[in-house]
């Protein structure tokens, strides 16, 4: 009687893990759609501007700090939710500064993946959210983005109450798959919308002319689905927490 029980323990606690941690992969999926959606529909792209304005910022940190690490010089940085990102450089290499854009966007967005497993994670990351949401209003002058911007912020922190920040992991999760798969929205914005900045896979093609826009493009798509599907292994591995086990953790960090 005593093996049997030990025996339907683990296959209970296995059942619990499995259903917290599949409909994270399906959340996955689901919100690729929706961004694609969203940053493609006319009307519908200044709802999520704010998110755009942080995504697009991150990315061309990136870029920046390239630049600076390779000694190059940045004369001139756009971040514009309709126009796109663009960082101007003087020396440094080339290459590595025109990398950094879609690596850091890819690597940081599977980052925010993670959190999108752990309670405790994400409540750690809205702290990064949080600033990195505020910091590109310092180059917004539209007040429809403000307010939106303003939203974003209220929505995050009202996360905090609810069931101790349980909300917070689909909201982070959110961020990273726009993060992780930015080189298909930057194409898309080239595409659909004729942006005035090219996307990197367009600088990519001028900088290697041997090769086209489209298969520099489909070699970082592949780059970016391979480094998700890296986090996300990497997520179930490392977060075996089911709801109730999140939720008592996530309740001893700051709670609510």
């Amino acid at each position: 009687m005593i093996r049997s029980v030990s025996r339907i323990l683990p296959l209970s606690k296995t059942k619990h893990l499995f259903l917290t941690q599949v409909p994270t992969l399906y959340v996955i999926v689901v919100y690729a759609v929706v961004i694609f959606a969203l940053w493609n529909v006319p009307g519908a792209r200044v709802l999520i501007n704010p998110l755009k304005l942080f995504t697009i910022g991150w990315h061309e940190l990136c870029h920046i700090t390239a630049a600076i690490l390779t000694g190059g010089t940045v004369t001139r940085v756009c971040i514009d939710p309709d126009l796109g990102g663009a960082t101007n450089v003087e020396g440094g290499i080339p290459t590595l500064i025109l990398s950094a854009g879609y690596i850091g966007s890819t690597m940081f967005g599977g980052v925010l993946i993670m959190s999108g497993f752990d309670t405790l994670v994400a409540k750690i990351m809205s702290f990064i959210v949080g600033i990195g949401l505020l910091c590109p209003l310092v180059l917004v002058r539209d007040k429809l983005t403000i307010l939106l911007t303003l939203c974003y912020e209220g929505l995050l922190i009202g996360f905090w109450f609810v069931d101790h920040g349980q909300a917070l992991r689909w909201y982070t999760l959110f961020l990273g798959v726009m993060n992780v798969l930015y080189v298909v929205w930057d194409i898309a914005d080239d595409k659909y919308f004729r942006k005035a900045n090219d996307s990197d896979a367009t600088q990519f093609s001028i900088l290697y002319p041997k090769m086209g826009a489209h298969i520099w493009a489909l070699l970082w798509i592949i780059f970016e689905v391979v480094v998700l599907t890296g986090f996300v292994l990497l997520g179930i591995a490392c977060f075996k927490f089911d709801k109730d086990q999140m939720y008592a953790q996530a309740a001893e960090f700051l709670p609510t």
